[in-house]
């Protein structure tokens, strides 16, 4: 494999190439539709070939291009069915597996933060286990005979993502043309400003540390303790499991509707153990163990909710199922969702937000990507009507993470296909909801 490129300018211009790629492709498909192949052939293949680009362009660089994508992975339910189709395969191919750094790069790595004699402290096998946005792992064994997965960064790393979400951020308008109904700028300014904590591996240790204190002995969850860390490299238990991705391609319905339950309820329920929100809810972090508990990897970005989840989301949930548009309307104005001096119509507000909390009508709702579809036509489509409505909105923050994991988390869902009580887990589970 060829090096991942370091620098700024190679780095620009292979996302450079992505939008001009989709340009060559359509100007030859253009002259191929004159010459007489039917229009639909050549679409296919214009998309099908964007596909491949994007997932070999994103993957290979790593850093920010590969945490965009990963980021888009978790909504590919939501977007239209027209566009997603050919690019499916590759968004969920980006959840879990990407081309990998050669392993005598891996072990330049070790040698520099374990030393020379890094092999008295672990072995690790030369094939990784999983290839992603800042780092890959490797599966090894620990000197006490424990079997260990052994998270290497990229050099490099840091320069990287900061590089490609600056550079994404600028390209997010010309990325229209090659991927519609998308607006990327918001992930890239919301991932830029999470880069240092999850380039910290010091950081992410202690934020597994205390998942796995918060889940020791749970039924239902697994969280592996941290064996060792260093600058790059983080070492911890292994857990068996099939990924998330795998459930979602090949479970039977019974198991998705366990694995969506138990994904919901470890969202909601890390802020009232360990004051953390996980923060990456994309499923490569998730797997189902042998004895059928989820398992949950990857801790580098998470939200500090030293009070739990803010009881005010659940009382604004609770006011909006009610149809109470005036309380709504209140409680969004006290947290800065609504600026000073901006005027906005509290039933337009009200019928912007009750399609994604429709599922909390029902005893069970069945998350489909047809539901979801419906559901944030409005919210992610620049081609629809409601988009251009302009709601004025302002994302406080402090809640921004927590929209962001919760809306990937619906994504996440109706991957799955799952079918399960989620307003019993909000009602004991989320602050405020259930409070009279």
């Amino acid at each position: 494999m060829s090096q991942i490129p370091r620098g700024a300018a190679g780095r620009a211009a292979r996302l450079a190439s992505l939008p001009l790629g989709h340009a060559g492709r359509s100007a030859r498909g253009m002259g191929r539709r004159l010459t007489g192949t039917p229009a639909a052939v050549v679409n296919e293949e214009i998309q099908r070939r964007t596909a491949e680009q994007l997932f070999a362009v994103l993957g290979s660089l790593k850093g920010g291009a590969m945490k965009v994508g990963q980021a888009l992975s978790v909504l590919e339910a939501a977007m239209p069915e027209d566009f997603v189709e050919p690019y499916r395969e590759m968004l969920v191919r980006l959840q879990d597996a990407a081309p990998p750094m050669p392993i005598a790069e891996v072990h330049q790595v070790l040698v520099r933060d374990l030393g020379p004699q890094w092999r008295e402290t672990l072995t690790i096998e030369d094939t990784p286990v999983a290839a992603a946005s800042i780092g890959q792992v490797h599966r090894g064994v620990a000197a006490d005979g424990r079997a260990v997965a052994v998270k290497v960064q990229y050099p490099g790393a840091d320069k990287a993502l900061r590089s490609d979400l600056q550079q994404i951020a600028r390209l997010a308008r010309l990325a229209t043309t090659w991927m519609p109904a998308i607006d990327i700028k918001p992930v890239t300014d919301e991932l830029l400003a999470a880069a240092d904590e999850e380039l910290d591996y010091a950081l992410e240790a202690g934020n597994q540390r205390a998942f796995a204190e918060a889940f020791r002995d749970d039924p239902d969850v697994a969280v592996p303790d941290v064996v060792l860390q260093t600058r790059h490299v983080l070492v911890g238990e292994w857990l068996e499991g099939a990924p998330l991705s795998q459930v979602i391609r090949q479970g039977d319905q019974d198991v998705r509707n366990r694995v969506g339950q138990l994904y919901l309820e470890f969202l909601l329920d890390g802020p009232r153990r360990a004051g953390l929100l996980h923060a990456d809810p994309h499923p490569g972090n998730f797997r189902l163990t042998p004895d059928g508990r989820l398992g949950v990897i990857d801790y580098g970005a998470v939200a500090r909710l030293p009070g739990g989840i803010p009881p005010v989301i659940g009382a604004l949930v609770r006011q909006a199922l009610d149809g109470d548009a005036g309380a709504v309307i209140d409680g969004l104005r006290a947290e800065g969702f609504i600026l000073p001096g901006i005027e906005v119509d509290p039933d337009e507000v009200l019928s912007y937000v009750l399609p994604f909390i429709e599922p909390l009508r029902e005893p069970e709702h069945a998350f489909t990507r047809e539901w979801l579809r419906g559901a944030a036509r409005g919210a992610i489509d620049v081609r629809a009507p409601e988009f251009a409505t302009g709601l004025r909105m302002n994302m406080p923050r402090e809640y921004a993470m927590i929209h962001r994991v919760f809306v990937g988390a619906t994504g996440v869902l109706s991957q799955l296909g799952a079918t399960i009580p989620a307003r019993g887990s909000m009602e004991r589970l989320l602050p405020g909801f259930a409070d009279e």
